[in-house]
Parts: C-alpha cells; sequence; structure tokens
C-alpha cells in the first residue's frame, strides 16, 4: 500500500503528464486545423464522429460538445460502422475518426469506405505514420509522448489530448457562429444551467402571492398579510400601484423594541423605504445578485414603475439557481 506522500505524488505526476500532452497539442496546431474548422461550418450535413475502445468515449462526448454548442453532430461506433451503421451517414456529412494509433483493424477497414462515399475525412490521430493519417483529407495532431500509465498502456495521456483538441474545435465553432448565451439556453433548457440562462424574476413572482397594503393601514393589517402570504415581507404601494415602501418581518421586530404602544401606528410609519427592487423581465440569477449584495432575504418585482410581485430568496434555492 502506498503512503499518502507518494499516492498525490503519483496524482500529481499524473496531471502533470496530461497537462504538458495538452501543451504540446496546442504547439502541434497547423493549417489543418484551421482547414477543419472552415469544412465544418461550410458543412450543410452533421459532424459524424467515430472511434474504437476509449477513442469511441471520447467521441462521444465531442458529440455532446458539438451539440450542446450550435454543431449538428451524431455518433457512429466504428465497429458498428462496418456491420451496418455506415448507412447513417448523409452525403453532406463530415466524418471525424479518432484514433491514437490510426492503424486499427476497425479503422482500416473503415477509412476506405468513408472515402468512397465522397465525405471529408478529417482523423485526429496519435500517429502521423499511420494508416489514417495519410488517407484523411485533414489531419489533428493529437500524438503524445508517453501515456500517464506507468506501463505506457492504459489510454489516458492520449485521450486527454484528443478530449482537449474536440473542446478546442467546439469553441473555435461556437465563437466563428457568433453562438451566445440566448442560443446556448436553447439547448440546455433544464437544470440549474438552462434556468440561470432563461428563467425570469416574473416567473419566480408569478408563482408567489401579491401581499400589499396601503401607507395608512394599520399594524394589524400588516402582520395579517405578512403572515397569511408567508414571504417575510409586504408591499406599501399607493393609489395607482406604485410601491413606496415595504415591511419585513425585520420591521416588525424593529417595531416592538422601539415602541410600547403600537395602535397608533401606521404602515408608513414603520416600512422601509427605497426598497430594493428589479424589473420584472430580468433574469432571476440577477435577482440572486441583488439579494447576495444586500444582504436580504426579499426583493420585489416591478413593472416598469408598477407593484408586480416579490422574490423569496427560497424561490431561488427551490428553482437549483443558488
Amino acid at each position: 500500500m502506498k503512503s499518502k506522500k507518494s499516492i498525490i505524488q503519483s496524482a500529481v505526476s499524473t496531471l502533470e503528464l496530461e497537462a504538458a500532452a495538452i501543451l504540446n497539442v496546442a504547439k502541434n496546431l497547423n493549417d489543418d486545423f484551421e482547414k477543419v474548422v472552415s469544412t465544418i461550418l461550410e458543412c450543410n450535413g452533421r459532424v459524424v464522429v467515430t472511434g474504437i475502445g476509449k477513442s469511441a468515449i471520447i467521441a462521444q462526448k465531442i458529440v455532446a460538445t458539438f451539440n450542446s454548442t450550435g454543431t449538428p453532430a451524431i455518433f457512429m461506433h466504428a465497429a458498428d460502422a462496418i456491420h451496418g451503421d455506415l448507412g447513417m451517414i448523409q452525403r453532406n456529412d463530415v466524418v471525424i475518426c479518432l484514433s491514437k494509433s490510426g492503424n486499427t483493424p476497425e479503422i482500416k477497414v473503415l477509412t476506405p469506405l468513408l472515402k468512397a462515399s465522397g465525405n471529408k475525412l478529417i482523423g485526429m490521430v496519435g500517429a502521423l505514420n499511420s494508416f489514417l493519417a495519410d488517407q484523411a483529407d485533414m489531419v489533428l495532431n493529437t500524438s503524445v509522448d508517453k501515456e500517464a500509465c506507468p506501463h505506457n498502456l492504459a489510454p489516458t495521456t492520449s485521450t486527454t489530448a484528443q478530449l482537449a483538441m474536440g473542446d478546442a474545435l467546439a469553441i473555435c465553432l461556437l465563437e466563428c457562429r457568433d453562438f451566445n448565451e440566448s442560443d446556448f439556453a436553447k439547448y440546455h433548457p433544464g437544470g440549474s444551467l438552462g434556468k440561470k440562462l432563461y428563467l425570469k424574476a416574473r416567473d419566480l413572482a408569478l408563482s408567489n402571492e401579491k401581499p400589499s397594503i396601503h401607507p395608512k393601514a394599520s399594524v394589524k393589517e400588516a402582520l395579517i398579510e405578512i403572515s397569511k402570504n408567508r414571504l417575510g415581507a409586504v408591499a406599501v404601494i399607493d393609489a395607482e400601484n406604485r410601491v413606496i415602501g415595504v415591511i419585513t418581518d425585520g420591521d416588525i421586530r424593529r417595531m416592538l423594541e422601539n415602541y410600547s404602544n403600537i395602535e397608533h401606528l401606521k404602515a408608513e410609519d414603520i416600512m422601509g423605504k427605497n426598497p430594493k427592487s428589479i424589473q420584472f423581465d430580468a433574469l432571476a440569477v440577477d435577482a440572486l445578485a441583488l439579494i447576495r449584495e444586500n444582504s436580504i432575504t426579499q426583493l420585489l418585482v416591478l413593472e416598469q414603475n408598477t407593484y408586480f410581485g416579490i422574490i423569496h430568496l427560497h424561490d431561488l434555492l427551490n428553482e437549483g439557481i443558488v
């Protein structure tokens, strides 16, 4: 059993080897990389990404990244391709084939078939003197000096290089397409990531009650409104539905500390003036930023100058925005 120190040293060595490999991949970028990006941008079909073994797993991740950043892509396993799955490739598709050696039997069988179909073939390969590198129209060099595996056998550094190359392609394509946050939100509607990109303040406010009182309302009315709606606050509004203040649980506590007789008090006497607010069409994530910045738990939502509702910190927690 290794000591704790030697375990850490082993991990550091692995990470340093893989980091160096990525830097080496960056140094090896050439005109073919630009040609690959241009070819994919001009493609009227999809990007078909294929490979065998561990390279096939990396290919699937590249496909997922392409699809989520605006480049239509599908995965085709190299072994299945020669047993019928070649039928998924359409005339206008571009094919990226991943292979460390570029000489595996499946790749040698698949490559001539792809060439015969007339599709552009991009080889992401770790050996420039290989069959795949020789046959490909463009080559992305992902060669590495050695695997992180101490026996130089298990694909580790080589698959990291492939993964990084795939990310580099995806980001270049994203930037060339001016793919922005709104586009990203279309492809990521689920989970907290999507919600940060599309969920608006109004969506949260509409799910809550809309507690409000007029400035001349009694303290008792304010207490009832706060308790009834369970948002910890009530907006104080004028006759035109404009917010002139807010009463929170904290205001109630301060009132009890400062006054022995509260019967004569009105909402306007204890309300907080100039309450923090946000426009109803602002993003929920911006509402969270305001709540954090001001160390508050409620935020008033406005539609132009009129009262729209209230967002509570718990609403953001429940949506997974925090």
